[in-house]
């Protein structure tokens, strides 16, 4: 009987392959690391042969963990977003690396188009800013600086990482590879008009995007192929991007519900319905889910660093032995001992939009420690949501609560922060990986064992809460001294 939904979750750092019941109980999970390349500062590349193999490795295992292909009804796919992999279409083989979504190599491009006057244009088409985070102008880099890519002529191949799976995945079907993207994905290259929902000649021009190496453009559930690697077909039938993937495993699904991710970065979507949301405070609009052909938008702010910095204590300086620790040490300590941490190491995200800012630790004395230090990483968290909420509050679109998921957010003390700093309720969900599950719900959606998102929305389970508690004075206090600390950032990198 085929009872279950089967997600792939490319991430940042790992690909994972999770296999669920449509009640939403997690039956197998298993997951391999991703090796990140710096061949410059600020550039950060993938090997997209490595994703292939360690997806493939990881959704073979969990397969077997499950029963077997026919037990699966569906699979669903979910991405880190903007990152841009190159292939041929007739080996199917990488042509270059992939441009990773935190790298800033393009941010020379994106100013020089500042400064020329195209981000009004851009913003008004796209609903995104000019920012090497965005897929276009890492696409018109490669195009212009890797002439591998030139010489492929027609043989090229240009998507974002799902596509590049679901082209792996189908290359064994008569027709070849099925070259597709889900409108969510493509709402993040810079390249698709949002209000239409196709691509937009004028953005490819303005970039420099192989028009013809485009995919498709299709809703987040359908059915979109099928794979036949594991021993019997399965559909492919949902897709997003991670961050909407979370909006939908969170339930947001009325406008006004908001959710936060913190992942490798850290990134807070509201539903806004129908019509896409105008930002007059650098926020983003995106499309939260496109079904029957019919969108979803969101108002969106992404924050670059969260549980990379968290990682970066651990493996680069040797602050901490694991994750696990900081939660320990920011309870050892009564406050952060007047240390700020602004984790600007690649760029600062919304509000600011500096892609050259750089971390900084401000306020240490002799009376300091490592908890201290770590406290403050913890805190930077809350303190960056805080200057998001003030930025959708201006925009018209406050928080009445906060629904919390991702790897960093186990941490009881980091959600309570966060509960305190932005003075509403946290929610979080008994099962934290919300992305895959809102993958999950939409292959149920895409092979019909859901009518709909609504249905699918009974598999996020139970939720456990977190409300405000902290004084007022503290609070204020907090949030001054992160202003100083990030201005002063952002005045560094502005001069």
């Amino acid at each position: 009987m085929r009872d279950h939904l089967l997600v792939i979750d490319e991430g940042t750092t790992s690909t994972r392959a999770m296999l669920f019941r449509p009640d939403g109980h997690c039956v197998a999970t298993q997951a391999s690391a991703l090796t990140q390349h710096y061949p410059q500062p600020g550039w950060v590349e993938h090997d997209a042969a490595e994703i292939w193999a360690r997806t493939l490795e990881v959704t073979q295992r969990v397969i077997a963990a499950g029963g077997g292909a026919e037990r699966i009804a569906a699979i669903g796919i979910t991405n880190q977003r903007e990152t841009v992999v190159f292939w041929d279409k007739t080996t199917g083989a990488p042509l270059a690396p992939a441009i990773v979504w935190q790298d800033r190599r393009t941010a020379t491009i994106c100013r020089d188009l500042k400064a020329a006057g195209h981000e009004a244009m851009v913003q008004a088409k796209t609903g995104l800013l000019l920012d090497p985070y965005f897929s276009g102008s890492k696409i018109g880099w490669a195009m212009a600086n890797w002439p591998e890519l030139r010489e492929a002529g027609d043989r090229l191949a240009v998507g974002t990482v799902e596509s590049w799976l679901i082209w792996k995945l189908t290359a064994n079907s008569d027709r070849g590879g099925v070259h597709v993207t889900d409108a969510t994905n493509a709402s993040r290259t810079a390249l698709m008009a949002i209000g239409s929902g196709g691509w937009d000649d004028g953005l490819i021009d303005l970039f420099g995007a192989p028009r013809s190496a485009l995919p498709e453009i299709v809703d987040c559930a359908g059915k979109f192929g099928e794979t036949t690697l594991f021993g019997a077909p399965i559909p492919i039938c949902g897709m997003a991007g991670d961050q909407q993937a979370a909006t939908i495993g969170q339930s947001c699904l009325q406008p006004g519900e908001t959710k936060a991710t913190f992942g490798t970065g850290a990134f807070i979507l509201t539903q806004a319905g129908a019509i896409p949301p105008v930002s007059h405070n650098r926020m983003l609009s995106t499309i939260a889910w496109q079904l029957g052909g019919k969108r979803a938008y969101a108002l969106e702010g992404s924050v670059f660093v969260a549980g990379s910095l968290i990682q970066w204590l651990r493996d680069s300086i040797g602050l901490i032995g694991t994750a696990a620790e900081t939660e320990a040490l920011a309870h050892s300590v009564p406050d952060n001992g007047g240390v700020y941490l602004v984790p600007a190491l690649s760029g600062l995200g919304a509000p600011w939009w500096q892609p050259e800012a750089r971390a900084a630790i401000s306020g240490l004395s002799f009376t300091n420690t490592r908890a201290h230090i770590v406290r403050a990483a913890l805190e930077a968290m809350a303190h960056q949501a805080h200057d998001l909420k003030t930025a959708f509050a201006a925009d018209g679109v406050d928080w009445a609560s906060l629904r919390i998921d991702g790897g960093m957010v186990a941490n009881n003390w980091m959600a309570q922060d966060m509960a305190d700093m932005l003075g509403i309720t946290v929610e979080r969900p008994a099962f934290a990986e919300t992305t895959a599950l809102g993958a999950a719900m939409l292959a149920g959606v895409g092979c019909g064992l859901f009518s709909g998102l609504e249905e699918a929305s009974a598999m996020r389970g139970a939720v456990e809460r977190f409300e405000p508690g902290m004084d007022a004075g503290v609070r204020g206090a907090r949030l001054a001294g992160w202003k100083r600390a990030v201005e002063s950032v952002v005045g560094l990198a502005a001069g």
